[in-house]
């Protein structure tokens, strides 16, 4: 289905309309009209995955998805288990087999995050995941079978009192939806994936809410962020329920951080989103690092702490990305002991140019100059040092951010 020229208006006076929502604009002498971006999050209903509550009244959380063999027991655990202490509120497993579906069951005597259910074709596993008490369930619109299957895993659901994330996705979209002119899809691709994307979406929602089954998330996932970002757009001006963001198979470490920054940040910034994976080629617990620095950065978290530094240039006179390295790595330490920092700035600067004004901003920081670093402490100079000596007064200092 396209749009016509009517529907066309109809989408942007909404678009605008939802626009206008989420920010607050403010007239510069009587001329420019200037839109500031707040964060009022798109409003939503609200949906319990075990402990965690995903919708507008509440935090945006932070998921990942096991790459271990779900039938391998011990793997499993020792994954989740890891990805919880790094920061993962909702984890999801991959469900291929009966057997994996059964181990639910020991997963979550072992786990104290939620776990759900990743099903694809065959909604008997489903069924058994929900038997084996799992958190809520994820599957594909149109990839589970005829709509009575549908019925009878939103019956189960309905019943176990857990939610259905409906996960819409471009590499697997039914047949009916894909575009059919190839001139088409070569001229406007994008627009043509995204509409799909939503129509899928919408008829698997309007299928689950036919079976009188309300506990719904949606995710609409495309390979490219401006797909992604498109579909999410129209969606969210369509319905009220919460968002699951992600772009799919976003690529190794570096391809991903940018894909998923631009995507999901953007996102966030405009009040769409719920909560968020961080789709990477790799390990797991770099979807966990990423999430949580697109949070602080779209101001959805308190960085905890907030390092900033330069990127360095030929005024910089000490070894400022050694440096900058090592102070990172303490955080890390220390934050994977189960500490927390308080809501602070740290700056780690390499010259006099930025340095001491950058430094001064912040609760902690170190300026590096020819060959000697002043440690700063809530704007204040405390000395000037040689690096063995600033580096062994800084992690002091820094000690002292720690909560309580």
């Amino acid at each position: 289905m396209s749009y016509g020229s009517n529907n066309k208006v109809g989408l942007h006076k909404l678009a605008f309309n939802f626009f206008e929502k989420v920010c607050y604009k403010i007239k510069i002498k009587n001329i420019l009209t200037v839109y500031i971006m707040e964060f009022r999050r798109r409003k939503t209903r609200s949906v319990k995955v075990g402990k965690v509550v995903i919708g507008s009244e509440h935090p945006v959380s932070i998921q990942s998805m096991t790459n271990t063999d779900s039938e391998n027991i011990f793997a499993t655990i020792n994954q989740i288990q890891g990805l919880e202490k790094a920061g993962c509120e909702i984890i999801r497993i991959a469900v291929p087999t009966k057997k994996a579906a059964e181990n639910i069951k020991i997963f979550i005597e072992n786990c104290s995050i939620p776990i759900i259910a990743d099903i694809h074709y065959d909604y008997k596993l489903a069924l058994c995941a929900i038997k084996s008490g799992v958190d809520g369930i994820r599957i594909n619109p149109g990839n589970i079978g005829s709509e009575e299957n549908v019925k009878i895993v939103a019956e189960a659901a309905g019943e176990a009192g857990i939610p259905i994330r409906i996960g819409a996705n471009t590499g697997s979209l039914p047949r009916v939806y894909h575009p059919k002119n190839k001139d088409d899809v070569r001229i406007n691709r994008t627009e043509l994936f995204a509409e799909a994307l939503v129509q899928s979406a919408m008829y698997q929602c309007e299928l689950l809410e036919k079976f009188c089954f309300k506990d719904i998330k949606v995710s609409l996932k495309a390979s490219d962020v401006v797909t992604t970002v498109k579909a999410y757009r129209k969606f969210a001006l369509k319905t009220d329920f919460p968002l699951h963001l992600g772009v799919t198979e976003a690529g190794t470490l570096t391809q991903s951080l940018v894909k998923s920054s631009i995507g999901i940040g953007g996102l966030l910034t405009e009040g769409i989103g719920d909560t968020i994976r961080v789709s990477i080629t790799g390990n797991p617990l770099d979807e966990i690092k990423a999430a949580g620095q697109i949070l602080e950065n779209t101001g959805h978290r308190k960085a905890r702490p907030e390092i900033i530094s330069c990127p360095t240039c030929g005024r910089t006179a000490v070894d400022l990305i050694t440096l900058a390295e090592k102070i990172e790595k303490k955080i890390e330490d220390i934050k994977s002991l189960g500490k927390r920092f308080t809501a602070c700035k740290i700056a780690v600067m390499g010259c006099a140019v930025n340095g001491p004004g950058e430094a001064k901003e912040a609760d902690l920081g170190i300026a590096g100059a020819k060959g000697r670093y002043v440690v700063f402490k809530k704007g204040t100079p405390i000395g000037a040092y040689e690096e063995e000596k600033a580096i062994e007064l800084f992690h002091t200092e820094l000690l002292k951010l720690i909560e309580i």
